[in-house]
């Protein structure tokens, strides 16, 4: 069961003040990894515990939050269907892959997954569905719009939207997640990060662009 806790899929729902309380958590897990108490959150984040209860209901229910923050920093550039073309979609689909890039190449979303990972197999909590559902699962409703406006424009061709966005999915993070959640220390500087993201969106136009370009009406 997934707790009540703010629909921050749209992070300007969230209050400075739990924006602040969730960064700390976030810290908190990169230092302490499964230890994680509402105890330490409060007293790192300078606040009561009756505080976070009444935001977040309990320990899951503050580390769904937590997901739901750190997936939010991956931006989907929206576009206008009507006048939408190739550099526009490009540039939507660059976008998302910088940012998801900066997001799970960070410290916060490797100590998250490291943790999600662990509970996965042990019956503990759902917090890898939690990930999932949240992460993956989110992204991909906020990406399928473009990519189907795309579609509708002439510009790219797919039979089903799940499938273009795994290829593109895939293209992005290649084998990055893994190995760094497995401790490699892979050099993604800002640059690097840049030009993976339009190497990755060069390649899912390669395979999906339209063959004979853009329909009229």
């Amino acid at each position: 069961m997934l707790h009540s806790v703010p629909d921050i899929d749209n992070s300007e729902t969230l209050t400075e003040r739990q924006q602040a309380v969730l960064d700390a958590a976030l810290r908190l897990l990169v230092e302490d990894g499964d230890n994680l108490t509402m105890t330490a959150v409060a007293r790192r984040a300078s606040c009561s515990k009756e505080t976070l209860y009444k935001w977040f209901g309990d320990r899951d229910g503050l580390l769904t939050a937590t997901v739901q923050w750190q997936a939010s920093k991956v931006r989907v550039a929206q576009v206008d269907g009507k006048g939408l073309d190739l550099v526009s979609l490009a540039a939507s689909l660059e976008r998302f892959a910088r940012d998801w890039l900066k997001v799970i190449s960070s410290d916060t979303s490797i100590a998250l997954n490291r943790v999600a990972v662990g509970h996965a197999g042990s019956g503990k909590d759902n917090l890898g569905a939690v990930v999932l559902e949240n992460g993956r699962f989110a992204l991909a409703k906020r990406l399928k719009p473009v990519l189907e406006a795309g579609r509708q424009a002439g510009l790219v061709e797919f039979a089903d939207a799940e499938t273009a966005f795994r290829t593109f999915f895939g293209l992005v993070g290649r084998d990055v997640q893994i190995r760094l959640l497995l401790g490699d220390r892979l050099e993604l500087t800002e640059a690097a990060i840049g030009g993976d993201a339009i190497r990755a969106t060069q390649q899912f136009l390669a395979l999906f662009g339209a063959k004979t370009g853009p329909q009229g009406p």
